[in-house]
């Protein structure tokens, strides 16, 4: 289960942008997180409490905006919806693309007290 590891990432993330705001708690954080991240979104929500206790993110709300994944095929230039990696342009059926979105992890926000 790396999502503990991720969840731990965040946490220090959150701790070292707080101190340099020289703040004690993150009252929220936003994160976004792409559908071909290999984030388990249920995963994250059970080690999330054992990850931030005692750490400023204890008592934040946690707010994940779900980046959709597309793909850009290379042969057709179609631009499309994916879920897989594995899967095939919908108008050639070729699986050369680009990934265009959806493995993002990041944390987009924090607010501090």
């Amino acid at each position: 289960m790396h999502e503990l590891s991720v969840a731990l990432g965040i946490v220090k993330i959150a701790e070292d942008e707080t101190a340099k705001a020289n703040a004690t708690a993150v009252d929220l954080i936003e994160l976004e997180i792409g559908t071909l991240a290999g984030i388990e979104f249920d995963s994250l929500d059970f080690v999330w409490p054992s990850a931030v206790k005692g750490t400023v993110l204890e008592n934040a709300i946690k707010k994940i905006t779900v980046i959709k994944a597309k793909g850009k095929c290379a042969d057709c230039n179609t631009v499309f919806d994916m879920e897989h990696f594995y899967d095939s342009c919908p108008k050639c059926n070729s699986f050369l693309k680009g990934i265009l979105q959806g493995k993002e992890l990041k944390v987009k926000a924090l607010e501090v007290s």
